[in-house]
C-alpha cells in the first residue's frame, strides 16, 4: 500500500515570453519587524507577501519580462532546448503512470513525438490493441488552459476507472469517471485527491480540498473523507471521516487523512498523512462502521511503508534498525505490538522499497544510495535470495498486481544507463524484457562515465558523491560543472537517466550530485543529520563537495553553478549565502527561501515535522539558520542567481521566491545578474506542456554556461539596464 501524501514535486515549468524589457528596480524597502522569543528580525520584503497587490504583481511581472528577455538572447539557448526536445523525442514514445487491473487491463499516459501533452490509453494485457481512452488536450478546451492527467485510479474490477486532472499546475483535481468502453459519468469532483475504490467497483473513498484557492490558510486543516456512489453528484456524497474524529484518534489539522479499502484483508486502513514519514494508520475491521478505527502504526513505531497479502501485513521500519527491517503481523490480529521480523537489518544496505506476490516478498535495497540490489523471499522460504539483476543498477524499483498474482515487473536504470522494464519469472528465476516504447539510443552521450566517490564534509562525516562526465575530460580547473541535489524529507537522489538533464553534459560539463544529510542515502540516521536543527548540514555538504571537485581539477569557482528545486532551494540558498565565493551561479527553484515565514503559508504548518515551527524557541532558532532570505548581506558579490516562481504554485508560496529576489537584487554588489522569473500560469510542479517544461531546463544550463564563459553562450546584444 504505497503513501498517496506527497510532499514534493520537481518538474518546475516556465512560461515563454519573447521580448526586450528594461531592467527592473528592486521595490523599496518597507521594514517590518517581527520578534521570536528574544530575536526580533527585520524584514524589508514583507509586503510582497500580498500578492493581490496590483504593485505587487506588476513588480512580479517586469521581472518575468525582463528575465525571458534576457535568457532568450543567450546564443545557443534555442539550439540547446532544441536538443533537449529531440533527445526526449527520440523514443517512439514516452510511457508513464501504468496502471494494470486485476484482469490485466494496462491503463497508461503516453506522449509521442510531436505531441506537448500526454493522453491516456488502454490495452488488454502487454501485447493488446492500444485504443486512445482520455485526451486532455480537448477537455474544455474552451477556457484556453493546460490540462493534464495527474492520477489514473481503475477500480479493482477493471470497469471503471476514475481520472484526475488539473489546469495549468494549480494542483488544484478534477476527478473524471468513465466506464472500461471510455463512457463517462456524469459527476465531475472538485479538489478531490487520493482515489479509493470500495470493494464492489461502485463507490470510492476521497480526500477533498477546503479551498481552490492557493493562499487560503484554511486549504489543507481539518480536510475530511467522503464516500463518492457512482452516478451521483458530488454535493450528495457522505462524510466518511470528519473533523469530528480529528480528536479521538489524535489526529491533529495538519494532517490530511486517507482512506484506503484492501481487497487483500477486506479491511479500510486511515492514514494520516504528513511529511512526517513515520505513518499514523488506524484499521477499521467492519468497513461499514466508520466510527471503529483501531490503531495500528503511531509514529514512534517508526514504519515508512506497509504492503498486504491475505494473511499478514508488511511494514518497512526503522525501529532499533537505522538502514529499515521487514516485520509483519497477522491479518487477524492487527497490531504492531504483534509484529514479527521478517527481514532483518543490513549493515551495509538500505531497503528502499517492498512489495508482495503470490509468490512471495520482494524489496529493493541500495547501497551508498547508487548501488542497487533486488531480493526476493519465497513464502515458504526463511532466507531470501539476491536477484541476478540484467545489468548493474544505480537505482531499482518493483510493481506488482497484488498479492493474488505472481507478476513483479522490476525497473533498473543508472546515471548512464537507460530504465528498462523486466517482468521476472519467480519459478524459472529469469526476466524478460518488457519495454513499454522502442528504446532509443544516446551516441552523444556514450563518453559519459559515472565516479562515484566520499567527499569529507566540514564535521569530517563522509559524504557519497555521483560525479557524471565525459571520460577525455582534462583535470585543469577548466571544466563547467554543476551541482545538483535535494535533501529533504529522507528522499533520495538516486541514480536516474535523463537525456535532459544530461544534455547539460553535451557542452562539456560534469554533473556532480552529492547524496547529502537530509536525504535518505544512508538510511534513517542520514535523514535525520539534516533534518531541523541538523539542517545546515545539508548545504555544508554540498560546499564540501563543490570544495572538493574545485580542489581535483574537475572545475573552478569561475566555471561552477549549482541548482535545486522546492525544498532543495534551501540548499542552494544557503550554500550562495554562506559561500558565495564559490559559485559562479544558481537556481533555487521555486525554493523554500524564507523558512522563518514558512508557517504563514498554507503549506507551511503540514511541513514542521520536517523542518520545525517557530513556536518552538530552539525549532526557531533552526528555521532561522535555514533561511535564506534573512542570511542575505548587503554588499556582498553574490553569483548570478535565477530565481523562479509560480503564482498557483500551492506547495511553496509564490512570495518566498520573491522576497528573496528582492533583497538579493537589493544587496548585491557584483555586476552578476540577479533574474527572478515567475510562471504565471504555472504552479509547483509539472502539468505543463512539454516545450514548456523543456525550456525551463535549456534557460537554467545556458544562464549557466553563459556565466562560465562558454563561447557557445553569450548575450547575442547588450543588455539595457
Amino acid at each position: 500500500m504505497k503513501r498517496l501524501f506527497h510532499a514534493v514535486l520537481f518538474v518546475i515549468p516556465f512560461m515563454v515570453i519573447s521580448q526586450e524589457s528594461v531592467k527592473p528596480e528592486p521595490p523599496p524597502q518597507k521594514n517590518t519587524t517581527n520578534t521570536y522569543f528574544d530575536t526580533t528580525l527585520n524584514d524589508p520584503y514583507q509586503f510582497l507577501e500580498d500578492l493581490d497587490n496590483p504593485s505587487v504583481v506588476a513588480w512580479m511581472k517586469d521581472n518575468a519580462n525582463y528575465a525571458n528577455s534576457i535568457l532568450d538572447n543567450i546564443s545557443g539557448k534555442q539550439a540547446m532546448l532544441d536538443k533537449m526536445l529531440e533527445l526526449i523525442n527520440r523514443t517512439s514514445a514516452a510511457i508513464g503512470s501504468l496502471r494494470i487491473t486485476d484482469d490485466n487491463t494496462y491503463f497508461y499516459l503516453k506522449r509521442v513525438p510531436g505531441e506537448e501533452i500526454s493522453r491516456m490509453y488502454k490495452r488488454d494485457g502487454y501485447d493488446g490493441k492500444e485504443v486512445l481512452f482520455f485526451d486532455p488536450t480537448a477537455y474544455k478546451k474552451e477556457e484556453g488552459k493546460t490540462y493534464t492527467v495527474n492520477s489514473i485510479r481503475p477500480n479493482n474490477q477493471g470497469n471503471k476507472v476514475a481520472i484526475t486532472v488539473a489546469a495549468n499546475g494549480s494542483e488544484n483535481p478534477e476527478v473524471l469517471i468513465f466506464d472500461n468502453f471510455g463512457k463517462q459519468f456524469n459527476e465531475t469532483l472538485q479538489l478531490s485527491r487520493g482515489i479509493s475504490w470500495n470493494a464492489s467497483g461502485d463507490s470510492f473513498y476521497y480526500n477533498k480540498f477546503n479551498s481552490p484557492d492557493v493562499t487560503d490558510m484554511n486549504r489543507k486543516m481539518y480536510t475530511q473523507v467522503y464516500r463518492h456512489k457512482i452516478g451521483l453528484e458530488q454535493n450528495s456524497d457522505e462524510v466518511y471521516f470528519s473533523k469530528d474524529q480529528y480528536d479521538a484518534l489524535g489526529i491533529v489539522d495538519m494532517e490530511i487523512p486517507f482512506v484506503y479499502y484492501s481487497k487483500d484483508t477486506k479491511y479500510n486502513f486511515l492514514d494520516a498523512g504528513s511529511v512526517d514519514k513515520n505513518m499514523q494508520t488506524y484499521v477499521n475491521k467492519t468497513t461499514d462502521d466508520n466510527k471503529s478505527w483501531q490503531p495500528l502504526t503511531v509514529r514512534k513505531n517508526k514504519v515508512i511503508d506497509m504492503e498486504t497479502n491475505h494473511k499478514d501485513i508488511y511494514f518497512l521500519t526503522y525501529d532499533g534498525a537505522p538502514n529499515y527491517k521487514i516485520v509483519k503481523v497477522p491479518v487477524e490480529t492487527p497490531n504492531f505490538s504483534n509484529a514479527s521480523t521478517v527481514i532483518e537489518e543490513s549493515k551495509s544496505e538500505n531497503i528502499t522499497e517492498m512489495a508482495t506476490t503470490k509468490d512471495g516478498l520482494y524489496y529493493c535495497t541500495v547501497k551508498n544510495g547508487v548501488e542497487a540490489k533486488v531480493y526476493f523471499l519465497s513464502y515458504n522460504k526463511t532466507k531470501p535470495i539476491e536477484l541476478e539483476l540484467p545489468f548493474t543498477a544505480g537505482s531499482a524499483s518493483i510493481s506488482t498486481k497484488g498479492s493474488d498474482f505472481s507478476d513483479i515487473w522490476i525497473n533498473i536504470s543508472g546515471w548512464t544507463s537507460p530504465n528498462k522494464r523486466y517482468l521476472y519469472n519467480a519459478e524459472k528465476n529469469s526476466f524478460t524484457y518488457q519495454p513499454l516504447s522502442t528504446p532509443a539510443e544516446y551516441p552523444e552521450l556514450e563518453n559519459l562515465v559515472a565516479k562515484e566517490v566520499m567527499v569529507k564534509s566540514h564535521d569530517g562525516v563522509m559524504v557519497p558523491v555521483s560525479i557524471i562526465y565525459n571520460k577525455d575530460m582534462k583535470m585543469n580547473g577548466q571544466t563547467p560543472a554543476t551541482i545538483y541535489t535535494y535533501g529533504s524529507y529522507g528522499n533520495s537522489t538516486s541514480p536516474f537517466f535523463s537525456p535532459v538533464i544530461l544534455a547539460y553534459t553535451i557542452y562539456g560539463g560534469a554533473l556532480v550530485v552529492p547524496h547529502v544529510r537530509g536525504g535518505g542515502e544512508l538510511g534513517d540516521a542520514w535523514h535525520k543529520a539534516g533534518q531541523k536543527l541538523n539542517k545546515p548540514n545539508t548545504w555544508k555538504d554540498a560546499i564540501a563537495t563543490a570544495e572538493y571537485i574545485i580542489k581535483e581539477g574537475y572545475t573552478s569557482p569561475e566555471k561552477l553553478s549549482i541548482f535545486g528545486g522546492s525544498a532543495g532551494g534551501i540548499m542552494v540558498g544557503r550554500s550562495i549565502t554562506e559561500r558565495p565565493d564559490l559559485f559562479v551561479a544558481a537556481s533555487p527553484m521555486v525554493g523554500a527561501m524564507n523558512t522563518v515565514r514558512m508557517e504563514e503559508t498554507p503549506n507551511g504548518p503540514v511541513n514542521t515535522p520536517e523542518f520545525g515551527t517557530v513556536k518552538d524557541p530552539d525549532e526557531f532558532r533552526g528555521l532561522l539558520e535555514m533561511d535564506s532570505y534573512h542570511h542575505l548581506v548587503p554588499g556582498t558579490d553574490y553569483p548570478a542567481t535565477l530565481i523562479t516562481a509560480g503564482i498557483n504554485d500551492p506547495r511553496v508560496i509564490a512570495w518566498q521566491p520573491a522576497k528573496f529576489a528582492a533583497k538579493m537584487q537589493n544587496n548585491n554588489s557584483g555586476d552578476s545578474p540577479i533574474l527572478f522569473l515567475t510562471d504565471f500560469e504555472g504552479g509547483h510542479g509539472g502539468g505543463v506542456a512539454l516545450t514548456k517544461a523543456m525550456n525551463r531546463f535549456s534557460n537554467m544550463f545556458s544562464f549557466f554556461y553563459w556565466q562560465s564563459g562558454h563561447p557557445e553562450f553569450q548575450l547575442k546584444k547588450p543588455i539595457k539596464d
